[in-house]
């Protein structure tokens, strides 16, 4: 889990050096999607943990 943290981070950064004129749709959407599962894991676990759900 923590080497595709690091990876979606890096991508990103590269993201921000490598193309600033073009916009790669293919990296948004896979850091957004990345972004978006961690959270609901995120949810999902505390949810679990405090006897919400």
């Amino acid at each position: 889990m923590r080497g595709v943290a690091l990876k979606a981070l890096f991508t990103a950064l590269a993201f921000r050096r490598v193309e600033k004129e073009r916009v790669d749709w293919d990296r948004n959407i896979l850091i957004f999607s990345t972004a978006v599962t961690v959270g609901l894991v995120a949810l999902y676990v505390y949810g679990k943990t405090t006897s919400r759900w």
